[in-house]
């Protein structure tokens, strides 16, 4: 299980790295667009410098779980599931808010849900079991 749960943090850190690249250098781009629900080039525009903010919070989060899960996976586990669990408590609560405060965006809060809160999951089952 162990494993696994690496597995389901790597996914939701790359998962995140795309949010990155997404908010941070695509954001007015229009497949973006409508993955985010913009309506306009100008709406697009007036939100750019928050997006590419937010996107940074996005890559550090997914390189959190991504650390983690190397570091578990090189035995030093430890270290690699406090990362692990940094990273996807913060992703699981971050897609709570998002699931809470924008119910057009639950389908994508449920996306940005379902690895990292496995990953949480499963490392708990390890530990347990």
């Amino acid at each position: 299980m162990l494993v696994a749960s690496c597995v389901f943090a790597i996914l939701a850190g790359l998962l995140h790295v795309l949010i990155f690249v997404l908010e941070s250098f695509r954001w007015t781009d229009p497949k973006t667009m409508r993955a985010f629900s913009i309506p306009s080039v100008q709406e697009a525009e007036a939100t750019k410098e928050m997006a590419y903010n937010q996107g940074f919070y996005n890559l550090f989060l997914g390189l959190m779980a991504l650390a983690g899960a190397v570091l578990v996976l090189a035995g030093q586990h430890v270290v690699g599931a406090t990362l692990m669990v940094a990273g996807a408590v913060s992703m699981v609560l971050a897609a709570l808010v998002l699931f809470a405060g924008s119910p057009d965006k639950r389908g994508a809060a449920a996306k940005q849900f379902a690895f990292p809160a496995a990953a949480l999951v499963l490392l708990l089952l390890s530990a347990v079991l």
